[in-house]
């Protein structure tokens, strides 16, 4: 009894007395000192288990309760986007806030509840304020009323990292209106199977884009100069290899070689941490063998020591259980959470089991104290550098004046109009409102559907939305629609309204058929693309192909609009067709952007981030590859990709001239191309500049992408794109696993030019 008695009393006196300061006033409250000695305080005064909570994040209580009503044990399995914990009632979840066992709150949309369970917070011992998580990939939009950029793949068409720079601070601005302070965002995954349904999260196939468009959204979330206090904090995702799994899906195995890694897949990651990106997510799959969420490698050499990074890791939804029940490399959760915290995992994405498991991994010997506090530490780092201690709250009344901002609705449709790419067009482009085709048949899945703003959005008011039907009708007044609905499930379309499209098309002057896929996250089992949504082929789903082919067979003109998140193989459509236009997921202004593009009152300028095949045969079809890719012939069908990276038509010509590239001077080499406008319109040109190493001890890839530029250029008008190619650029994984840079000649080419650098010894 006496024993008790006096460590009771040293615990009160520890938690009072630490560090200086006083039960009431504690260092670690004092915004006047710094963040190191704050952090240094609050450590000093937390149980064992108070740290183990900064570790674990829970799902909000409004989505255990959402997901309760429609989910079973079973479902909970193998889903990635609703979750309740069975034996937990959302009292005892919010019970755990009140102890400080919870430092992390993922999935809560509304700025009542995150005040709410930072309340909760505010009961525990230590006054610890909660982490808020969201999904915001291209904007909030898992939030209503808010703005709904294009997602990833069509920023990436834009090849405007400053569009990505602006975006992400308007979306951090609206983060911090509504409670949220952490984005699991920016993922800078490079796609190279076309059939992955994340494609259109990511920028593309092409490291150099992806680092400049991921380095872009960093800074723009947290701040040029670090993390400002202000915006919130960025998640550099996934690490790493999920963008090549085996069979196209997401969290198959991915086998790459070492080499593969380091010049295609660490590149983007690395601009990131370079950025300062604070926190990183590990990645669903495993990696030649090792699950990501468990890989020491990765998580310890790759990215703390080689890289630099000094912010938290967290998991993936569950992956760290995925260890015990999927992967099969841990005997038991309790197992599993200690072999991911071992190798460097900061923070369990979630659920209540961590923090006991934990505990009892700490007292058996299984993990070191010390490796905890090396967690905790660095997670409270962040909430003291985002200032959540001193305002954990957020003000209600403020929200109206940042959402959908008059600033952030101007960039979320320039960027639409950016993002838009002219794949083909037999001359009937652009339209002129009430002339020649007076009677426009408009129909289509995606014609009057919210799925123009893609995955990771959630139903938005209808009158902060512009469809693709009713931009037509904004744009184009003078002229007649007749609207055909055809239902938005793709899965699901009526064969008779499949047929009755293509008599309607012969009452009409043209046809306008908005095709693609379906990605509403409210609707998950009917969505064809998206996060765990792969497609076995490319083709167009449900019955688009018979309704193109029904409208086709009318005789009349007809313009095909994609919107999806990933290529498609749409080979005898472009042959077909009068026109394809690539829409992407162009957000809720794509409608107006896409009817600007087809009426001429915007000249489309993007082009391709990521290669369309042919067929779903021609996976791996990327731009940079090696010279023997093609080497023999495929029979019976063209392996050559039907759209290369890069590819993008405008209602203007341009001619590029005098490519010159000087020599290397101290390690760079300047390179100027002219280019002119050859055509009637104004318009904005992407050059592109590309490089070759001609001869090296290694093979090298055919040409791969060092610098672009968007150019505008009135009719006739000449400018001069310069570009600085540094010699690191030319660097690749050599045979003794370090990087080198080999002199000997390089080609560059920009448009259809080409001239020879010489890299002297």
């Amino acid at each position: 009894m006496r024993k008790l008695i006096l460590v009771c009393m040293t615990a009160v006196f520890f938690a009072g007395s630490c560090s200086g300061g006083s039960q009431e006033n504690p260092d670690y409250l004092n915004s006047g000192l710094s963040v190191e000695r704050r952090v240094a305080d609050l450590m000093q005064r937390m149980t064992l288990e108070e740290k183990i909570g900064q570790m674990n994040q829970c799902v909000g209580l409004n989505h255990i309760d959402e997901s309760q009503a429609g989910m079973t044990e079973e479902d909970l399995k193998r889903n990635t986007a609703q979750a309740f914990y069975p034996g937990f009632l959302k009292e005892d979840i919010a019970q755990m806030a009140r102890d400080g066992k919870i430092g992390s709150f993922l999935h809560s949309v509304t700025i009542g509840e995150a005040n709410e369970l930072q309340k909760l917070a505010m009961e525990s011992r230590l006054r610890i304020p909660l982490l808020m998580g969201i999904d915001a990939v291209h904007g909030c939009a898992l939030v209503s009323g808010v703005t709904v950029y294009p997602t990833s793949i069509g920023m990436a068409s834009t090849f405007d990292p400053q569009l990505v720079y602006v975006s992400s601070r308007q979306t951090a601005e609206e983060m911090r209106a509504i409670g949220m302070h952490w984005t699991f965002a920016p993922n800078v995954e490079v796609a190279r199977d076309q059939r992955w349904g994340r494609v259109g999260e990511t920028y593309g196939e092409d490291p150099w884009l992806v680092s400049l468009m991921g380095e872009a959204a960093v800074k723009g979330f947290q701040g040029d100069n670090g993390l400002e206090k202000e915006l919130v904090l960025a998640c550099a995702k996934h690490f790493v290899g999920g963008s090549q799994p085996v069979n196209g899906t997401n969290g198959a195995p991915a086998d790459l070689s070492e080499r593969t890694l380091r010049e295609v897949f660490f590149p983007p990651f690395d601009a990131c941490v370079k950025a300062g990106a604070l926190s990183f997510m590990m990645a669903h799959n495993e990696l030649n063998g090792v699950p990501c969420h468990s890989n020491e490698w990765l998580m310890q050499d790759v990215l703390r020591r080689q890289m630099g990074f000094n912010g938290f890791i967290v998991s993936d939804w569950m992956d760290i259980e995925h260890l015990y029940d999927l992967h099969c490399t841990a005997v038991s959760n309790e197992d599993a959470f200690g072999q991911s915290v071992n190798a460097g995992m900061d923070m369990h994405m979630h659920g209540p089991a961590f923090v006991p498991a934990m505990m009892k991994l700490v007292e058996d010997g299984a993990v070191s104290e010390a490796r905890i506090d090396e967690s905790c530490r660095r997670i409270l780092e962040i909430k003291f550098r985002l200032g959540l201690f001193e305002n954990p709250f957020f003000d209600e009344s403020a929200v109206k004046e940042t959402l959908l901002a008059e600033e952030h609705k101007a960039v979320a449709l320039d960027a639409a109009r950016k993002s838009i790419v002219l794949l083909g067009n037999n001359g009937i482009l652009p339209l002129t409102d009430g002339a020649r085709y007076k009677k426009i048949f408009v129909t289509g899945p995606n014609a009057n559907s919210q799925g123009l703003m893609g995955d990771w959005t959630f139903p938005q008011p209808d009158e902060n939305v512009i469809t693709f039907i009713e931009g037509l009708r904004m744009i184009a007044p003078l002229t007649q629609f007749t609207y055909l609905e055809q239902g938005e499930s793709i899965r699901y379309m009526d064969p008779a309204k499949v047929r009755k499209a293509g008599e309607m098309a012969r009452q009409a002057d043209l046809s306008i058929v908005f095709a693609g896929e379906y990605v509403n996250r409210k609707d998950w089992v009917n969505k064809t693309s998206g996060e765990d949504v792969e497609r076995g082929n490319l083709n167009l789903p449900g019955l688009q192909e018979e309704l193109i082919r029904n409208i086709l067979a009318s005789g009349k003109p007809c313009i095909v609009v994609l919107n999806n998140g990933h290529p498609l193989a749409v080979e005898w459509i472009a042959k077909e067709a009068s026109a394809l236009v690539e829409a992407w997921e162009p957000g809720m202004f794509g409608g107006q952007a896409l009817a600007e593009v087809l009426y001429g009152v915007v000249n489309p300028s993007g082009k391709l981030p990521v290669t369309f095949p042919r067929s779903t045969g021609n996976i791996l079809s990327v731009y940079n590859h090696m010279p023997s890719h093609y080497f023999h012939p495929v029979v019976l069908e063209d392996p050559m990709p039907l759209y290369e990276f890069g590819y993008g038509l405008s209602y203007t010509s341009y001619e590029y001239t005098n490519l010159k590239a000087g020599e290397f001077v101290n390690g760079s080499l300047e390179v100027t191309v002219d280019v002119t406008n050859t055509g009637s319109r104004a318009g904005e040109e992407i050059v592109l500049l590309y490089m070759r190493d001609d001869y090296a001890s290694m093979t090298r890839p055919v040409k791969e992408l060092k610098g672009f530029t968007r150019v505008a250029l009135e009719p006739g008008e000449t400018k001069t794109a310069a570009f600085t190619v540094r010699e690191d650029q030319l660097a690749f994984f050599g045979k003794d696993g370090k990087w080198v840079t080999e002199p000997g000649t390089f080609t560059v080419m920009a448009g259809k030019l080409s001239a020879s650098v010489t890299l002297k010894p």
